[in-house]
């Protein structure tokens, strides 16, 4: 270790921590701090006196130095994929694996609406194609997705990606920017149930809150009064999402038919959570596990 003051530098020797010796070229089991007087402001400074190394001593600095090589083998964050189709129920079980595991929640579909509402050259592209049933072109999802996932927040607490990726390609781009999943979560709900859930589905401008007129009613008056349904959540329009859905879910599952989990989501929204629960605390555990031997 080097340390410089007013113009003269001062060379320390730093021991190093062992099990029989803090030396690391004499075969001696003692170890000078000082080998020999140091020029310091233009004083000579003596020598100081030598210690002695011995296991029983040097235990500390074996124990801090494995404590430092488990913070080293931190887990990695979870980076979880959810996908369904609209209504499926995807954004309650973000909002409690959120709450629970601490991710950062990036839904594509919330990115693109925002972009329709500010009246962005991309938001209004978007919009033609949603109120078509079509998916977005790639160049605008991917990149807007791509920009969220590389946030610092999202590469030190993880991330949940919700409703994304919706095509074949998608997925493909994904993976060429190296955003790989760990866990790629499915809901699957009956047709007829997921008509009936996006037709009665409301949103509270104010909030933010989705809320249904059968199963999740508003609290007051008030917030009854200034609810509102969003473009594309007419009945005409479900049938398409729907069948665009359909016709490229199974294409995505093909890239991440080995993490995959599919999930009723037509069960209590409890119910659904404990299964996906479930499916992350094992996850965790094997990365407890396989960080606590790479430690070793």
């Amino acid at each position: 270790m080097a340390m410089a003051c007013s113009g003269h530098m001062l060379v320390v020797a730093k021991p190093e921590p062992c099990t029989h010796s803090l030396t690391r070229h004499s075969p001696s089991n003692s170890c000078k701090i000082f080998s020999s007087s140091l020029h310091f402001l233009g004083k000579d400074i003596a020598p100081t006196r030598r210690f002695h190394a011995s296991p029983t001593k040097n235990a500390p600095f074996a124990r801090r130095s494995k404590l430092a090589l488990v913070a080293m083998a931190k887990p990695d964050p979870l980076r979880i994929m959810i996908s369904g189709a609209p209504a499926s129920g995807k954004g309650t079980q973000c909002e409690l694996i959120t709450k629970k595991y601490g991710l950062v929640h990036i839904a594509a579909g919330d990115l693109l609406r925002a972009e329709v509402a500010a009246g962005s050259e991309n938001g209004k592209r978007a919009k033609e194609h949603m109120e078509k049933g079509q998916l977005v072109p790639d160049e605008i999802t991917v990149m807007m997705v791509k920009e969220q996932l590389l946030q610092s927040d999202s590469l030190e607490n993880g991330w949940l990606l919700d409703g994304y990726p919706r095509s074949l390609s998608q997925a493909t781009a994904l993976q060429e920017f190296g955003l790989q999943a760990d866990l790629f979560i499915l809901l699957e709900v009956p047709e007829e149930i997921l008509v009936e859930r996006v037709v009665g589905r409301r949103l509270d401008p104010v909030t933010g809150r989705i809320y249904h007129l059968k199963y999740s009613p508003p609290e007051t008056e008030e917030i009854a009064a200034r609810l509102t349904q969003r473009f594309d959540d007419t009945e005409e329009k479900v049938k398409l999402r729907l069948r665009t859905h359909h016709q490229n879910v199974e294409a995505v599952l093909s890239m991440y038919k080995d993490i995959t989990i599919k999930v009723n989501g037509a069960a209590p929204k409890e119910d659904v959570f404990a299964q996906i629960d479930n499916a992350l605390s094992k996850l965790l555990e094997q990365r407890k596990v396989t960080s606590g031997t790479l430690a070793a």
